[in-house]
């Protein structure tokens, strides 16, 4: 019974002598809780395109452009995007086993 009473003993002592501290449950006092950064106003933000830093009211402008902006899938020729599609299928029946036509 004494012998692990003086092994936690000695464990202690050297975590003490190394400055090792053991983990606590709470986090630092420094660091802003959540709640708080949850509630924070972003006034900066960066453009989804290239990264650079834009104010809000930019922001929200390139955001509004991006969607009225008419999209990529529009200029693809149906004939094309019905033959990708077919291949997407391919490949899955193949995953699982299924034979398909050649």
């Amino acid at each position: 019974m004494k012998k692990p009473i003086f092994s936690l003993w000695i464990l202690q002592f050297s975590f003490q002598l190394l400055g090792v501290m053991p983990a606590r449950g709470l986090p630092p006092p420094e660091d802003i809780p959540e709640e708080v950064l949850r509630t924070e106003i972003i006034t900066e933000a960066r453009s989804p395109i290239d990264g650079k830093r834009l104010t809000a009211a930019e922001y929200a402008q390139l955001q509004n452009s991006l969607q009225t902006r008419p999209s990529a899938t529009s200029q693809v020729n149906p004939k094309l995007r019905e033959l990708v599609f077919l291949l997407r299928v391919r490949r899955l029946l193949r995953t699982f086993g299924i034979p398909t036509p050649k």
